[in-house]
């Protein structure tokens, strides 16, 4: 090997990574195999390896060349993709070019015993012969989540020509069935084998090497040893031997791997619920699509769920975003594992919970985002992510997945989580979009779904007081809905003709008027301090107050609020209705179809779609929630990946940007496809899946006996209704001193802690007539300080 390092533009152009709109991902079913492949234009996009949140190539496509002519295979060929048989993630890519010269076919796959992805390609010349053209794969290796200082070089490993790449601990190896022609190393956008290429150089061979850059490795193929049929290979091992070891010992016996592969994929499938519908025209089974997609995303190893493998406008994102969306969102990975519970993979669906366990945060907690291995990635607070777990739970006891000796080892996890909750909620730092504080009415359900859960977690565990408190914190949150996230005569519900509804987020202040009042800054806009009245946004995630059995479907309020929700988000495509996630959402491509960086204009979601499905459901219509689950799978791509948002507005072509279809952001959504499973199941069942019974039996079905009204130095109430309890709420241990009789007569009482890092006591006022008054203040044992105020609660009858 030549010891020469390209002069040419070291360290390259700053790398960026690829189209997020992938096609097709897969993956091994089996956990000896901890790799995972992506695929979007014709081409392997980001390959993840060893683990599922580490990204290692940014693509690996090929360019044909012939004299005078030059061809990328990715831009200028018309493509097609299928899965080899239903529900088996390997797929037939064929992809001929728009001039009709030639054709490529290609079957990819991975290897189910170890880290490599195959590809199994035939060239065909449809013009010309064989001999006229060239066929060379350029691959850009990104190790890992970055496509800078990497370093590719030209070398051999036991005698077999190979091409190589290494970076941050790891490496890659890619291999051939056939001879290598040529090879080269280069620094993208200066001297990588696209440059040379381009300009009619061929490969430089003399260029073998490029070290800590952005970097792309290619090598010309002998075409000619099995008349344009080839078998390439890219391992990944933690040094570049490893690496090529895996390839060649993948190349040996590919057909074999295929089979081994479909063999799996057949097995996993056979475990789930026929919960098939007929193919469509597309042919595509696309509740086995779902499966599939579900099952890719998962760390078998773990038990945890991703995202998605994808990076939102990839191509417009540089090593800043290594995160992209391989990562572990709770959220997302739990209505994943309803996903996975619905299709009948309870196992799968277990693990997610003992995933969840292992990564909860010593507070209770759950992190915004994370790494597999639990890091946290972004610092937000979401306290929906903290319910979710609780949920799971209850879901996985409610179909007989957790046997009763072991509900124990979940005691710890759902006490801490509902502790977190208690001393936390409602209103959340973040809602489920990630942007806003206060009362958010999706966040809220969660809270009291979860909340009641854990009280009966509590009960079976004999926490009978943790129960009774938990209850009583719930049935009092239930109550103050309204009060939080129901706006009432505003500029929309006079429009509309409606008394109010419920808004996106209420504004978190502990006066009750600034709740629809306050002002709540409109995200990723062009003007970053655009802010909007509470009660004048709107959002589909109040359709959460039915989805988890607060509300019924028919709730005169609920009624209103899907008036306006219709009025301000619905967007009629020709497949049908859409929904965006909130009025002047900003995260989405500008106005002229340029990627997101920041600012921009929200689109429309499917998940909204699948969403608005299982509410027609609740309500009685199965025959529109039917008409919704055929919108929903209208949005998703030829190869039946559904996306985060579809594009709204005139086609832009040069963009890849065409009315309903998908735009830029992450595809798959596997939120999305678990929501379509969802979907899926409980149009069989005629009920809504995952609809929590505990909250639908109390808050729908009946109405329990009045909560405590709850007094917080940061949530003070300054009046109650004769005949209600009064609870004085703290983080830590107090005496209060009291009086019913402006301190005629006066009473120091503890509070009593509630085993959740609560204190907790409640004043008799259930027995003081109207017009009474409560005088107290407050006393700190640890601090050993009184409060120094005074505080009085009167008793008043309602208006």
């Amino acid at each position: 090997m030549t010891d020469f390092t390209a002069p040419r533009g070291s360290p390259g152009i700053p790398p960026r990574w690829t189209s997020s709109a992938k096609t097709a991902v897969g993956t091994a079913a089996r956990a000896e195999s901890r790799i995972w492949f992506t695929i979007s234009h014709g081409i392997l996009n980001e390959i993840y390896a060893p683990r599922l949140d580490s990204a290692c190539i940014r693509d690996f496509g090929f360019i044909v060349t012939a004299n005078g002519y030059f061809s990328e295979e990715k831009r200028a060929t018309n493509q097609t993709v299928e899965m080899i048989e239903d529900g088996v993630p390997a797929f037939r890519l064929v992809n001929t070019s728009i001039d009709g010269r030639y054709r490529i076919s290609k079957t990819v796959f991975s290897d189910p015993l170890r880290e490599v992805v195959l590809q199994q390609i035939h060239f065909e010349a449809l013009v010309g012969t064989l001999a006229d053209y060239q066929l060379h794969a350029i691959i850009a290796p990104h190790l890992v989540n970055a496509g800078a200082d990497n370093t590719g070089w030209c070398g051999n490993f036991k005698g077999h020509a190979m091409l190589f790449a290494e970076g941050r601990g790891t490496a890659l190896a890619v291999a051939s069935s056939v001879p290598w022609l040529a090879r080269s190393a280069g620094y993208v956008g200066i001297s990588d084998a696209w440059q040379t290429l381009s300009r009619g150089q061929g490969l430089r061979e003399e260029f073998d090497r490029a070290e800590n850059g952005n970097v792309a490795i290619a090598g010309t193929l002998d075409l000619a040893a099995h008349d344009g049929r080839v078998v390439l290979a890219i391992g990944v091992g933690a040094m570049p031997e490893e690496a090529g070891l895996r390839a060649l010992l993948s190349l040996q016996h590919p057909r074999l791997a295929l089979e081994h592969y479909c063999v799996g994929w057949r097995q996993k499938q056979a475990e789930l619920l026929p919960l098939d519908e007929p193919c469509d025209a597309s042919g595509l089974n696309r509740y086995r699509v779902s499966t599939a997609v579900l099952s890719t995303h998962r760390d078998e190893a773990s038990g945890a769920i991703i995202a998605s493998l994808s990076i939102p406008w990839g191509f417009s994102k540089s090593d800043d975003d290594l995160g992209g969306y391989h990562l572990v969102w709770p959220r997302d990975l739990v209505e994943t594992a309803g996903g996975l519970l619905a299709a009948g993979g309870v196992a799968s669906a277990k693990s997610v919970l003992d995933y969840l366990v292992a990564i909860q945060e010593a507070d209770g907690h759950w992190s915004q985002n994370s790494w597999l291995d639990g890091r946290p990635y972004w610092g937000g607070i979401q306290i929906d992510e903290t319910g979710f777990p609780i949920l799971l739970y209850d879901m996985l006891l409610r179909a007989g997945a957790i046997e009763p000796a072991d509900r124990g080892r979940y005691v710890d996890m759902i006490r801490d989580a509902a502790g977190y909750i208690v001393r936390n909620g409602p209103a959340t730092q973040q809602d489920r979009w990630e942007e806003d504080g206060g009362y958010s009415a999706f966040t809220i359900a969660v809270e009291i779904s979860a909340l009641l859960a854990a009280a009966e977690a509590m009960e079976a565990a004999g926490q009978s007081a943790i129960a009774r408190y938990l209850t009583e914190t719930a049935d009092g949150w239930n109550e103050q809905i309204d009060d939080w996230a129901y706006a009432r005569d505003t500029e929309i519900s006079r429009q509309l003709g409606i008394d109010g509804y419920y808004m996106r987020i209420g504004f978190s202040s502990g006066d009750a008027n600034a709740r629809s009042h306050g002002l709540i800054p409109i995200r990723n806009r062009p003007n970053g301090n655009e802010a909007v009245q509470a009660g004048l946004l709107i959002s589909p995630d109040a359709l959460a107050l039915v989805r988890f059995g607060l509300r019924a479907a028919d709730d005169p309020r609920i009624l209103n609020t899907v008036k306006a929700i219709d009025a301000l988000l619905k967007r009629d495509l020709p497949a049908g209705p859409y929904w965006y996630r909130y009025n002047d959402d900003g995260y989405g491509e500008h106005e002229d179809g340029a990627p997101f960086d920041g600012a921009g204009i929200g689109r429309l979601w499917p998940l909204l779609t699948g969403e608005r499905a299982h509410y027609e459901l609740a309500a009685g219509r199965p025959q529109e929630a039917r008409r919704l689950l055929a919108t929903l799978e209208a949005s998703a791509s030829p190869g039946g990946l559904i996306p985060e948002q579809i594009w709204d507005s005139d086609d832009i072509p040069s963009k890849e940007l065409f009315l309903g279809r998908p735009s830029g952001s992450a595809m798959p959504l596997v939120w999305a496809h678990a929501e379509h499973i969802k979907l899926l199941r409980s149009l069989r069942d005629n009920a809504v899946f995952d609809m929590p019974p505990q909250t639908l039996n109390r808050y729908v079905k009946s109405t329990p006996a009045p909560a405590p009204i709850v007094w917080q130095l940061t949530s003070r109430v300054d009046r109650i209704a004769p005949g209600r309890i009064l609870r004085l709420e703290f983080l830590e241990e107090a005496q209060i001193h009291w009086s019913t009789d402006n301190w005629a007569t006066i009473a120091d009482s503890p509070t009593v802690a509630t085993g959740l890092g609560m204190h907790i006591l409640d004043l008799p006022t259930a027995r003081l007539t109207s017009e009474g008054t409560v005088r107290f203040t407050i006393f700190w044992p640890k601090q050993s300080r009184w409060e120094g105020a005074d505080f009085q609660v009167g008793i008043v009858k309602a208006d």
